[in-house]
C-alpha cells in the first residue's frame, strides 16, 4: 500500500516507518524540515517536505504521493511539560490537530485516499466520573479545567473530522502515555531526570489513573490498524492502567531514585496548576480490549512495570 506518514521523524514516526516498510508498504515520510530528508531516507521512506499548517504545501505533497492511506502523527511536543503552561505548551499541537487534520483530509479526499489514521490521546480526556477505566464508547470530559479546554477541543475536532469523513475509512488511535526510545521516559530523558531529582511528587491521594504504552507497541498497533482496522476509535494502551500512587513510586525505583515525595493537593495545584492536580488525582485510564480483539494486537510490553525497567536500562 502507498502510505504517507505525516510526522515521520517524531518519536512514533521513527518506530512506525521502518515497520511499514518491513511489511511491504511504499512509504512517503512528511516533515517540515529540509534537514530531515536524509533521516527519512535512512528509515526506508521517500522524504517529502511540507508545513502541515500550509494547505497548499500539504496539497502538493499529497498530490505528488497519491497515497492510498495517510497516517497523521503530527504533534509539537517534546520533553517534560510545564503543567502551569499547558495552553502555551499545546498551542501548536492544537493547531496541528485542527487545521493540520483538515488540510490532510482535504488533500487526501482530492486524490481518493482510502484510509486515514490519526493520533489522539487516551491519557486524560475521559469524563472524570464513574469507573477508573474507560472504553472507546465512554464520554470525554464535558467540563475540563480551563487549561485543558483548548487541548480537548483539538482532540474532539480531530476525532470527529476523521471518523466522520464518509469518503474514507477514518481511524483514530488514542495512544496512552509514551515511554521508551525517543520519549522523555527513557535513559537520559527529562522525566527520568525529574524522578532522580525527586521533582515528580505524588499529589494528594494520587488516585488519578494513567494508561501507558511503549512506543514500539504503539507503532505495532498502528500498523495493525492500517491493515485491519475499521472506521472508529481504538485505545492503544497497555494492559495495566494504574493510579499515580502505584506507578510513580515504581517508576522512581526503576530509575534508581528514592521514593517520590508526597504533597497535599493544594500545594500540587500551586506548583503544577489545576491541570496538574487533576491529572494526579482525578483522571481515568483506558481499556485496550477493543484494539486487542479487532486488530489482533498484543503489546509486547503488557505492563509498564517491566516496561519502565527496560526503558531506562
Amino acid at each position: 500500500m502507498k502510505v504517507l506518514v505525516a510526522g515521520a521523524t517524531g518519536a512514533l514516526g521513527k518506530q512506525l516507518v521502518p515497520r511499514l516498510v518491513a511489511n511491504g508498504h511504499d512509504v512517503v515520510g512528511m516533515t517540515r524540515h529540509e534537514a530531515k530528508r536524509d533521516a527519512i531516507r535512512e528509515l526506508g521512506a521517500t522524504p517529502a517536505v511540507a508545513d502541515a499548517l500550509d494547505p497548499e504545501q500539504v496539497a502538493r505533497v499529497v498530490a505528488e504521493a497519491e497515497p492510498e492511506a495517510i497516517i497523521h502523527e503530527l504533534t509539537a511536543l517534546s520533553g517534560a511539560l510545564d503543567m502551569r503552561k499547558m495552553e502555551q505548551n499545546f498551542a501548536l499541537t492544537n493547531r496541528l490537530r485542527s487545521e493540520g487534520t483538515d488540510h490532510l483530509l482535504a488533500a487526501g479526499r482530492a486524490v481518493g485516499t482510502r484510509r486515514f489514521l490519526a493520533q489522539s490521546y487516551a491519557g486524560w480526556p475521559f469524563a472524570r466520573q464513574g469507573g477508573p477505566v474507560k472504553t472507546e464508547d465512554d464520554p470525554l470530559d464535558p467540563n475540563p479545567v480551563e487549561a485543558m479546554r483548548g487541548i480537548l477541543d483539538g482532540i474532539r475536532h480531530l476525532e470527529d473530522a476523521v471518523t466522520g469523513a464518509d469518503w474514507t475509512e477514518g481511524i483514530v488511535l488514542r495512544y496512552g502515555g509514551f515511554y521508551g526510545p525517543g520519549t522523555s521516559l527513557t535513559q537520559g530523558g527529562e522525566h527520568v531526570d525529574m524522578l532522580r531529582k525527586r521533582k515528580f511528587p505524588v499529589v494528594g491521594d494520587g488516585a488519578g489513573v494513567w494508561s501507558f504504552v511503549h512506543i514500539e507497541d504503539a507503532a505495532d498497533a498502528t500498523v495493525a490498524a492500517l491493515e485491519r482496522g475499521s472506521r472508529g476509535i481504538y485505545n492503544i494502551v497497555d494492559d495495566e492502567p494504574a493510579a499515580v500512587k502505584d506507578w510513580l513510586p515504581a517508576a522512581a525505583a526503576a530509575v534508581g531514585a528514592r521514593p517520590p515525595r508526597h504533597v497535599p493537593r493544594w500545594l500540587g495545584r500551586l506548583f503544577a496548576g489545576e491541570a496538574g492536580a487533576v491529572m494526579m488525582t482525578e483522571i481515568r485510564g483506558a481499556s485496550n480490549a477493543k484494539a486487542k480483539a479487532e486488530l489482533g494486537w498484543q503489546p509486547r510490553h503488557p505492563s509498564w512495570r517491566q516496561g519502565f525497567e527496560e526503558a531506562v536500562a
